[in-house]
């Protein structure tokens, strides 16, 4: 078996680029090769040699002499891992003394040896050593004294670098857990692989375990001595050693950091600024006991060395102030779980200083940080009302998510890498999660959640699973269905229309669902969120603590349900009402669809248009929506809109019209006898899998075909015309994006967004005519073909069109929403960015707004994505690398947008005569601060979802004017 990885190059040179690498990992071969690893005492080692200062190797029995200077010892690695290094870029064993400094760092990679290094002392602490259960004593392997030396001088030269720390703040203070430089060890850590390690070989133990990973208290040493105790006539020998292992590392990880001795391997640091915070936090809470005193004052002072580091110019004392930091995050680790909150004032100041405390950890940037510190600041007040109490956990919950997003943008490629060979792997992330302030910020969140819900009666039912006030309604709706928990890839899953899934991320080719639930919902204006919101497809985001409680129902039947005001109910099928079994009595086939107009449709022209010459009233006729309206905004905002072509329907169906090689009909019969042999079916009652099946056999045929028609030679003659006359290059020397463009799309009820092709950036003149029968055949995919089946009465008759455009590298591109889907307010507007081309409205983590109409503003999310598309002039798209210690939309680009806003809404329907006065849907992009307009469409949401009485009942009117006082008991 062999699985695509794909690897990115990053790479500084004048500006940044990147190169494009997939290689396919030998899966099989390396899980062999692991199994044989963890039974040979050399591991993935072959020998040990002398390593000596003028770069000979030496034997064992032979040391460097003295005459060439010091050398060190260690292992060589197995050939064959050498060459899994080299190949595939995957590295077993790492020794640090065997390793350049810059290859451990890894940037060209975005550090994944580092972080592999980090994934596989993991691995080791979990796995009795894994790929050195046997190897790790393999004496002389690798060198303790050695590696902490690597450690300091690879410190000492990655620390003397700022655009280092201001980018990769987490990950480097991360690292400092496992590369040794200091002597210390990630007790934490080992506490949860040991409890680990004893519940998977003693089932029974699972409750400790997880109480362990989650909650740690020093109670629980007693009662992990009392389990050992009541099973021991059970437990083994090597149990009860493993259970004593696990009592000692308990026993050291409760006792109190001893604060007094901060400094003691710190010494550069006095005198300094940093240094002397550090000294009168010391001076004043050396003997502090009190859990809340003690939180406070640690997470003030980790956010201080986060913003004060970079002052600091020695990398060997920012090294110390670093290390300073870890041991700050393990006081307020510690103490988290003894501050006990008794009032709401209380848990509010709890969770502003531990979202402040994961700021300093890294969770959160501090550009972040300060666009909720005002709002977690606000404990002071006597009383809040409701709303205001909702928005304090709002962000909270935000910092929440953010804080594990941060851990994943990180870890996931690399977990996701080894989680093909070494399933263990995928508990990396969580271990990183749960090890961190993120945990209790998480729980402190839950428990403000959990009292909201009870002072607004506005209370999430599902099931009967912990944790429930993490979980948010994204789009409302209803549904009945099998219950499927997806928690690793969703690319390979096959989805149906009559299941409800809960992934971690939803697919980015979601076909038609019943209903969805995501931990990384992208952001809400992604085209998958578009369609689940026009489609009435009920949709949350959770947590992944909830998805892991969900698996234990998967493969059973639900009713599935979100209000429009976001809260959730699911439950077993046995527990539904009369009046939610009432929702799915069979309706007749056509009910709830619509049908695509097409009186009024022109295929009679079959010339290539110029964009300047059509317009919104063309949309339908001519061409589909994409191109009429940037025909329209062309017009309106001539410096806004880059220039284009227009192939319209006419010319698709013109070469429709040809014979299909091989058959005895054109292209268009073909397919209209496909529809027409699918009515037959249905009139004799076949079932609707067989019908649905027969059509898409058939429309894979057509797609097949239609990619080797043949274009008509005045259709390339005028094509290669408008090029040069229209765009200003000749056809082949001017990249361009081509966008399938149908008259199914931005119907009064039905967006259709994304759901069939767009090329980006192709220069090939080839690869361009190839492009348009590509986009041609893109309505007749299964996703495509699914989704307009699920809605539309006819739809056979669906015709594309393409718009062509030049590429225009955008430094970052998004959508507008010209109302607040999260404030609910009409004169609102959301927006979603990302960095780079087609940002956003592929499912990416998005820089997402409100922008209020008052003109403030409020971050729901950052965004998360490390990697973004550019747009060489050479066609193609290249891979770039992002860091996330700035955002990505600025003040003027917000005003910008405002303005636009207010054009578009007053503008347009007078413009396009029309009697819409719904929102608008706008694709956009900046360039060097420059506005760039892609597409508008109207924003269609599903009106029977909105206005269901169901929905309706499931939703209780909340007074969010009501005061709650602080002091009250939470």
């Amino acid at each position: 078996m062999k699985l695509k990885i794909v690897f990115y190059f990053v790479f500084v040179v004048g500006t940044m680029n990147s190169v494009l690498s997939q290689k396919e990992i030998p899966v099989n071969t390396i899980i062999e090769n692991v199994a044989r690893y963890k039974n040979d005492l050399r591991g993935p080692y072959k020998d040990i040699r002398w390593f000596c200062t003028d770069g000979s190797i030496r034997a064992p029995k032979d040391p460097c002499p003295d005459n060439i200077g010091p050398g060190v010892q260690h292992a060589r690695y197995k050939d064959e891992v050498v060459a899994l290094g080299k190949e595939h870029h995957i590295y077993l064993g790492q020794i640090l003394a065997f390793t350049d400094v810059e290859a451990l760092w890894d940037a060209d990679f975005n550090h994944s040896r580092l972080i592999q290094y980090q994934l596989e002392k993991y691995l080791k602490s979990v796995d009795n050593g894994w790929i050195l259960q046997k190897g790790q004593y393999y004496r002389g392997s690798v060198q303790v004294e050695d590696e902490e030396a690597w450690g300091i001088n690879f410190y000492k030269w990655l620390l003397t670098k700022d655009e280092f720390l201001k980018g990769n703040y987490f990950l480097i203070r991360q690292s400092l857990k496992d590369i040794p430089h200091t002597g210390d060890d990630d007790v934490a850590q080992k506490m949860r692989s040991q409890s680990k390690v004893i519940s998977d070989e003693f089932l029974p133990f699972m409750d400790l375990r997880v109480k362990i990973h989650g909650q740690p208290e020093f109670s629980d040493i007693v009662k992990v001595k009392n389990f050992r105790q009541k099973h021991a006539a059970e437990l083994s020998s090597d149990l009860n050693k493993k259970i004593d292992g696990l009592i000692a590392t308990m026993t050291v990880f409760f006792k109190p950091v001893d604060v007094t001795k901060l400094l003691q391997k710190a010494p550069l640091l006095k005198g300094t600024t940093l240094g002397n915070s550090i000294e009168r936090f010391i001076g004043d809470f050396g003997s502090e006991s009190r859990p809340s005193i003690l939180i406070s004052e640690a997470s003030q002072l980790l956010l201080g060395i986060r913003e004060g580091i970079l002052n600091e110019k020695r990398p060997l004392a920012r090294l110390q102030l670093l290390d300073v930091s870890l041991k700050l995050e393990e006081i307020i680790f510690k103490n988290a779980q003894q501050w006990q909150p008794q009032s709401v004032k209380d848990q509010l100041e709890k969770i502003c200083y531990l979202g402040s405390a994961s700021t300093g950890a890294g969770f959160l940037e501090l550009w972040e940080w300060s666009q909720i510190e005002n709002t977690l600041s606000q404990s002071e007040n006597e009383s809040m009302t409701l709303a205001e109490l909702t928005t304090f956990m709002e962000k909270a919950r935000g910092a929440v998510e953010w804080s594990a997003a941060m851990v994943k943008a990180n870890y996931q490629e690399v977990t996701n890498t080894y989680g093909q060979f070494e399933p263990l792997a995928y508990g990396f992330i969580d271990d990183r999660i749960r090890g961190s302030i993120a945990l209790h910020l998480g729980k402190s969140v839950g428990e403000l959640g959990d009292f909201i819900a009870r002072e607004s009666a506005l209370t999430n039912m599902v099931l009967d699973i912990p944790n429930q006030s993490t979980l948010r309604g994204l789009n409302p709706g209803y549904a009945f269905g099998e219950l499927v928990v997806v928690s690793g890839s969703p690319e390979e899953v096959e989805v149906t229309s009559d299941k409800i899934y809960v992934f971690q991320r939803s697919p980015s080719d979601l076909k038609p669902v019943a209903g969805i639930a995501t931990v990384a919902e992208g952001n809400m204006v992604s085209h998958v969120q578009l369609l689940a919101r026009n489609l009435g497809i009920p949709n949350a985001a959770l947590s992944d603590d909830n998805l892991q409680s969900l698996k234990q129902y998967n493969g059973q039947l639900v009713f599935y349900a979100v209000s429009d005001k976001g809260n959730i109910i699911m439950k077993l099928e046995k527990n539904m009402t009369d009046q939610e079994r009432a929702l799915f009595v069979k309706k007749e086939r056509s009910a709830g669809k619509i049908e695509i107009p097409v009186g009024q449709i022109r295929l009679d022209q079959n010339l290539i248009l110029d964009l300047r010459s059509v317009d919104a009233n063309d949309s339908g006729k001519l061409c589909g929506p994409k191109a009429a309206n940037l025909g329209q905004l062309k017009k309106m905002f001539p410096d806004k809109v880059v220039e284009g072509l227009v192939i319209p329907f006419g010319v698709f169906r013109d070469h429709m019209d040809q014979q299909m090689p091989g058959k005895s009909t054109s292209y268009w019969a073909f397919l209209n006898d496909m529809f027409a042999e699918a009515e037959r079916m249905h009139a004799n009652q076949i079932p609707e899998l067989e019908v649905e099946k027969y059509q898409l056999g058939q429309l894979g045929i057509l797609r097949e075909a239609i990619g080797k028609m043949p274009l008509k030679q005045d259709f390339l003659t005028q094509l290669e015309s408008d090029f040069k006359k229209v765009l200003g290059q000749p056809l082949g020397e001017i990249p361009v994006f081509l966008r399938s463009d149908t008259n199914m799309e931005d119907l009064k009820e039905f967006t259709g967004a994304g759901l069939n092709l767009t090329l980006f950036n192709v220069l090939d003149k080839e690869r361009i005519l190839n492009g348009i029968k590509d986009v041609w055949a893109s309505p007749y995919t299964e996703r495509s073909f699914k989704w307009r089946q699920k809605y539309l009465l006819n739809p056979e008759n669906v015709f594309p069109s393409i718009l062509v455009i030049p590429s225009v590298d955008v430094d970052y591109s998004g959508v507008l929403i010209t109302k607040g889907i999260n404030s609910g307010n009409d004169m609102d507007l959301t927006i979603a960015f990302s960095r780079g081309a087609g940002g956003a409205v592929d499912g990416q983590s998005a820089e997402t707004y409100t922008l209020f109409h008052n003109g403030d503003y409020r971050l729901l999310a950052p965004s998360r994505e490390l990697y973004f598309n550019g747009l060489p002039k050479n066609g193609g798209t290249t891979k770039l690398s992002a860091t996330f210690e700035k955002p990505i939309v600025n003040d003027n680009n917000r005003n910008d947008i405002q303005e636009l806003a207010q054009v578009i809404r007053t503008t347009i329907p007078k413009e396009t005569k029309s009697d819409y006065s719904g929102a608008y849907d706008v694709e956009l992009g900046f360039k060097d601060d420059k506005l760039w307009l892609f597409q508008i469409r109207p924003f269609v949401e599903n009106k029977k979802a909105l206005s269901s009485d169901y929905l309706q009942s499931i939703t209780p009117i909340i007074d969010l004017n009501k005061e709650v006082s602080l002091s009250k008991k939470i």
